[in-house]
């Protein structure tokens, strides 16, 4: 009995050890920092490991698993499309992102992976955004700063199970403001 539970536990971890390698972490340096231009446009992003959701979460390991930097970068490609007037351009540069919630390692290892969200912990993407006419010109441009402090209350987002729900939505209600103000210096 005490031969076959080391072997079983080497069998395990060769099995796992290769998913795990394998797995995506946002801070990779072979994984590209732009998307490709699809249509009116670009999309960009900083290297996520300056990100604040890594620096603060409390549990860095898990804030860089998977590929949420790229899933937020091409809704933003995709809303924005769909919102920008035609014969316009729009060049996004994502600086800073800070996922809804926190890890509290506080907790225990039980519970170190777990995203606690409390209102203290929005979400927040900051971002430089430049707009131009057909013929190149810059209608606007600057640094955008967006945070949803009331993300708790929002009563459909609850229900939706998306992880990245709350920070679509603060790209969503930004789009909706700037594409719809006009112009802006």
């Amino acid at each position: 009995m005490n031969i076959l539970r080391p072997a079983l536990l080497a069998l395990a971890l060769a099995t796992a050890l290769p998913a795990l390698a394998a797995s995506r972490h946002v801070t990779d340096p072979d994984l590209p920092r732009a998307l490709e231009v699809e249509g009116p446009v670009a999309v960009s992003w900083t290297d996520p490991a300056g990100f604040s959701d890594l620096r603060y979460s409390g549990n860095r390991w898990e804030a860089t698993r998977g590929n949420w930097v790229v899933e937020l970068a091409t809704h933003l490609q995709k809303s924005a499309a769909r919102r920008l007037p035609e014969g316009q351009r729009m060049e996004v540069v994502i600086t800073d992102i800070q996922r809804a919630g926190r890890y509290e390692p506080w907790h225990g290892p039980n519970l170190d992976h777990v995203r606690f969200m409390r209102e203290h912990y929005p979400p927040r993407i900051s971002l430089n955004v430049r707009i131009l006419d057909a013929n190149g010109n810059v209608l606007s441009e600057g640094e955008r700063k967006l945070v949803d402090s009331a993300y708790l209350m929002n009563t459909s987002a609850r229900l939706d199970s998306d992880p990245l729900r709350f920070e679509k939505r603060l790209i969503d209600n930004w789009l909706r403001r700037e594409l719809e103000r006009g112009p802006q210096a």
